[in-house]
């Protein structure tokens, strides 16, 4: 177990993670502490206000008045110690390393590309990339940052938009030239579709026709797991497939896919964040330079993918 000085500012940071964390356990993990040490350390706290701070029950925690009120002045106390740090911290090169996790699509056509400009602009961070479609806890992973596409949950995560990008129905000219290209969204029933294979994704695709909004299961004989697979898919002919700009861009460019049935395109979009862990602004400098850096030079109207 880590062990914390029993100070003030101390005790101040694991009751304010009681608070925003919702409990003993989870502040516990956050803080690299078993739950019953966090718990006696608020004790230690009421005993030593004379004063209790948190009614506990078995289903959940609530704050006493003074709980409130001394919640109230602990973060203001630890945003002072925060602002302080950082004002140190941000006069410093940043250096060290940053784990970031980030899907395919994303990592392939936007991250990696950048990585030689940033690794020039900041040489004294080492970069620790993972990509993978899969959803990961970052603090399980000990990740700094996630790439995350679509509506983020709710979470105590924190976000950082680096931009949006329509969707669209492409197809290979091959696929067109054999099988037509639809001329209304109910022209896809009579077409193979990609789709996906992961359980919380749901296989219809939204369309406006005429005002009415639409949503139409597709069928096909192939579904993947990642956009990536979608889009290799769709290049070599298989199937028409629903994917993001910032996927696709560059090969719709190159002529590699065509948009189809784009007078129905209900202009939904893609969102895409980075996301992190961070409290009071409290934040690695080098960290702090690869978000600053993303939200500068992420251009998800251009794609890397005409190169690939």
């Amino acid at each position: 177990m880590a062990r914390i000085d029993v100070n003030r500012s101390g005790e101040m940071e694991v009751f304010a993670r009681v608070v925003t964390l919702g409990g003993f356990s989870p502040a516990a993990r956050a803080l690299k502490m078993t739950p019953s040490a966090v718990s006696k350390l608020v004790s230690r706290m009421e005993a030593r206000l004379g004063a209790r701070l948190i009614n506990r029950s078995t289903r959940k925690l609530t704050l006493t008045a003074e709980g409130e009120l001394f919640h109230e002045r602990a973060l203001r106390v630890l945003a002072d110690l925060d602002e302080a740090e950082s004002a140190v911290a941000a006069s410093q090169t940043p250096r060290g390393r940053v784990r970031i996790n980030s899907n395919v699509p994303f990592g392939l056509h936007h991250l990696l590309p950048l990585v030689p400009r940033f690794s020039a602009l900041y040489p004294k961070v080492i970069l620790d990339i993972v990509l993978s479609d899969t959803v990961v806890d970052l603090m399980d992973a000990r990740t700094d940052l996630a790439i995350r596409v679509g509506p983020l949950r709710a979470s105590q995560l924190m976000a950082r938009k680096l931009g949006e990008s329509p969707m669209a129905v492409v197809a290979s000219p091959t696929y067109l030239a054999r099988h037509g290209a639809p001329k209304t969204p109910r022209d896809l029933a009579a077409h193979n579709c990609i789709g996906f294979n992961f359980a919380r994704h749901c296989d219809k695709w939204p369309f406006v026709d005429g005002g009415e909004r639409l949503s139409l299961p597709v069928y096909g004989d192939a579904t993947s797991g990642d956009g990536e697979s979608s889009r290799q898919l769709a290049l070599v002919g298989q199937g028409l497939a629903r994917l993001a700009h910032f996927h696709v861009g560059g090969d719709i460019a190159a002529g590699r896919l065509v948009p189809v049935l784009e007078t129905y395109n209900p202009g939904d979009v893609e969102e895409i964040h980075a996301v992190y862990v961070g409290h009071g602004g409290q934040l690695p400098s080098r960290v702090r330079a690869l978000i600053d850096f993303l939200v500068a030079e992420v251009d998800l109207h251009t794609s890397a993918a005409a190169a690939i």
